[in-house]
This record gives C-alpha cells, sequence and structure tokens, in this order.
C-alpha cells in the first residue's frame, strides 16, 4: 500500500508540474458595455485585443441598448444589463473584471453599486461622466438645439428625466432643480440619500481605475471621468476635495486608502478615440485584467 500511495504521489506530482509549465495563464472573464448611440460592435477592437493579449479569456460585449435604444432611461439599462452581469458572473464564481466606455461606465458604476452581490473584481471606467455632464459639443449630440444655460428646463422634468441623458445631467448652476428632479445620478453618487448599498458595491472592489485626459472634447468638464466637477462657478473641483470623497459617500476614499483606486490621465486622446486606440488598451486596460 505505501508503494501504490508513493507512486500515487508521483504521477500526481508530475501532472501539475506539466500543467504549470505547458499551461497558459487563466485570465478572468470580462463583461465590456459600449457607450452612447454605438453598440456592441464600437468595442469590438477592445474584445478581440483581449482574447488576442489574453488568450483564453471569455469577453462579453454587451449587446443591449445600442444605437438610439442606449438613450433609453438610466435606470431601466442598469436593471437589464446589470441582470446580465449577475448572470456572467454566477457563471465564474472566480470573479471578473468589467469595462464600460463614456456612457457605458457609468451605467456599468451603478450596476456595481445597483447589485452589490456582484463578484466584479476589476472595474475599469474609460472616458466616463461619472460626476455628470454640463458640455455643449456633448449635448448636440442629441438635442442640437438646445445650449447648457437653458437645457436644466428639459432635463429637470418628467419628460426629460426619460432619457439617459437627462439622468446624469448635473447644471451646476441649478443644483436644488437636480437633486429634486434628477432620478439617477444624485442616487448613485448618494447625494442626500445616504444608502449604504451604493458604497458596499464599489467597496468591495479589488481595484478601480478612473481613465479620462484633457483633450477628451466631449466629457465636460473632462476630470468628471475622474469624479472631479464644477462649482457653482463654473471652476473644477478635483476628486479628493469633493464631499463624494471626503465623506466617502461611495466607497471612494475607502478604495483609494487601501491603494486600490487608480486615477489615470493621459492627454492627446479625443473622446472617440478611447475605445479605438490599440496602445491606450494595452497600457491602461490589459494590465489591469487580471
Amino acid at each position: 500500500m505505501a508503494i501504490v500511495r508513493y507512486l500515487w504521489l508521483v504521477n500526481i506530482s508530475f501532472l501539475i508540474i506539466i500543467l504549470c509549465s505547458n499551461g497558459e495563464k487563466s485570465y478572468h472573464a470580462v463583461v465590456v458595455i459600449h457607450g452612447v448611440l454605438t453598440g456592441s460592435d464600437s468595442m469590438e477592437l477592445i474584445s478581440n485585443r483581449i482574447e488576442e493579449m489574453h488568450p483564453g479569456s471569455q469577453v462579453y460585449n454587451i449587446i443591449r441598448f445600442a444605437g438610439w435604444e442606449s438613450l433609453k432611461p438610466m435606470w431601466r439599462q442598469v436593471e437589464e444589463i446589470g441582470m446580465d452581469v449577475i448572470s456572467i458572473g454566477a457563471a465564474f464564481p472566480e470573479g471578473i473584471n468589467l469595462i464600460g466606455y463614456s456612457q457605458g461606465g457609468l451605467l456599468a458604476r451603478a450596476i456595481l453599486q445597483r447589485f452589490p452581490q456582484h463578484n466584479v473584481r476589476n472595474f475599469i471606467s474609460l472616458s466616463s461622466p461619472q460626476a455628470g455632464q454640463y458640455g455643449t459639443r456633448f449635448l448636440h449630440l442629441f438635442f442640437p438645439n438646445l445650449v447648457c444655460e437653458t437645457a436644466y428646463e428639459l432635463f429637470y422634468s418628467k419628460v426629460g428625466q426619460l432619457t439617459s441623458v437627462g439622468n446624469y445631467w448635473n447644471d451646476p448652476h441649478h443644483q436644488e432643480l437636480y437633486l429634486k428632479y434628477s432620478k439617477f445620478l444624485p442616487y448613485v453618487n448618494n447625494e442626500e440619500t445616504n444608502k449604504i448599498v451604493f458604497k458596499s458595491g464599489l467597496a468591495k472592489l479589488n481595484r478601480m481605475i478612473l481613465i479620462g485626459g484633457p483633450d477628451d472634447g466631449v466629457i465636460t468638464p473632462w476630470q468628471s471621468s475622474q469624479f472631479g466637477y464644477y462649482d457653482q462657478n463654473e471652476t473644477v473641483v478635483e476628486l479628493r476635495n469633493r464631499s463624494i470623497y471626503q465623506d466617502d459617500l461611495i466607497g471612494l476614499q475607502t478604495l483609494d486608502k487601501e491603494g486600490k483606486l487608480n486615477i489615470i490621465t493621459v492627454p492627446g486622446i479625443p473622446h472617440y478615440g478611447w475605445h479605438k486606440n490599440i496602445s491606450i488598451i494595452d497600457e491602461f486596460l490589459l494590465p489591469y485584467l487580471d
């Protein structure tokens, strides 16, 4: 019996050595969420590059809410795409990674908060209006005749709140109306709601990566991609000087103090170039996909 047991241990050890020497590194599955007025096809470069550079990776490129459907209310998108993320996560109990571009990054972040039972390990927000949006160029993509100064009259109404854009329009000059009428961003930013659930879903991440840059040209202010935003004088207040961080409303300070918050600024990249630039993918996405 001792000889049999010895031979069994030798065979197991040999098998482990073979697997370790010949096997490729095992990467966690990745979920990718596209931006507004586009679809999963716009994220194919990211998906294909991940599969190429991380052989064996399972990449799930969300197809829901493509094109004009992406203007549906944010909570509806969070619920439906969120169930996809939870279902994918259930198939990979060791955890998954999550990437969101532009509006998709804000959706992804809200999904993590709405479904705190998620098993997302690392979340990458790629040029997303995390603190909101207040910019003419962005606005004119959807509503050519609107200007920033009067857009609040539409967005802070029942009709305006039926659009995704209205849900995260954050007018620095009309904060009372924003808090009163906006049905999405004040909640996921935990402003005046004090819901622990919206904090725990982010605080459990292994890492959050916030990517943006001064030449974005669409996200306004561009620092919104890193939770910075305008004050009432349209002076940008950086993340760590805002109450969302100082009061740790959604877990950003917690992540930062634990070394789990990465803020990356890349100049020279226009908004429509972030997800179509292999250098960006290789340098700032792949290293965080374990």
